[in-house]
């Protein structure tokens, strides 16, 4: 028998925990509760000031790099795309559903700012690995590179032009 569903749930108000929403296998929930991220604090407190306004907390920036590395984004803008819709990605930052997610360009400017010129970055990411190997979540007697050459689309039509000529040159040699 068909039927439809006659209530629009959409705007429906409830009160929930955003863990509960989180699936217990999730790889997120597996990161947050094997891994210990307190260490960023001291490694960064001194490229912070204590005067002018609140920074972008600097462990929220280092989890969205890691999702974006761990999740395979493509990009920073990507990754914040996801962050704003993916549930699993927000209790993993520690946002809420009202809480707004930081620009993309928030970690470059930051990147810039505070990790440019130092090893500071790559320092606090190997720690991460290190944790990471000594929990068991990495494998390191295993590695997989991509070589996959990818060639820039910055001008399209300049890339498409030159793409027929070589393959127009390559089609007459073989004739």
């Amino acid at each position: 028998m068909l039927s439809k569903h006659s209530k629009d749930q959409r705007e429906q108000l409830e009160v929930f925990a955003l863990s509960e929403l989180v699936p217990e296998d999730h790889l997120v929930r597996k990161i947050e509760e094997a891994m210990d991220f307190s260490f960023i604090y001291e490694k960064v407190d001194p490229l912070y000031s204590s005067k002018g306004r609140p920074s972008i907390d600097p462990v929220v920036l280092i989890k969205m790099v890691l999702i974006q590395y761990v999740f395979g984004h493509r990009s920073m803008r990507e990754t914040i795309k996801r962050i704003e819709t993916d549930v699993a990605y927000r209790w993993f930052i520690g946002y809420g559903f009202s809480e707004k997610i930081p620009h993309f360009s928030t970690f470059s400017k930051n990147y810039e700012r505070r990790f440019h010129d130092t090893d500071l970055f790559e320092t606090i990411f190997y720690k991460i690995l290190r944790q990471a190997i000594d929990l068991g979540l990495v494998d390191p007697s295993v590695a997989f590179i991509d070589g996959t050459h990818v060639k820039a689309n910055a001008n399209k039509k300049k890339f498409v032009k030159k793409i027929v000529r070589k393959e127009t040159r390559a089609y007459q040699e073989q004739l």
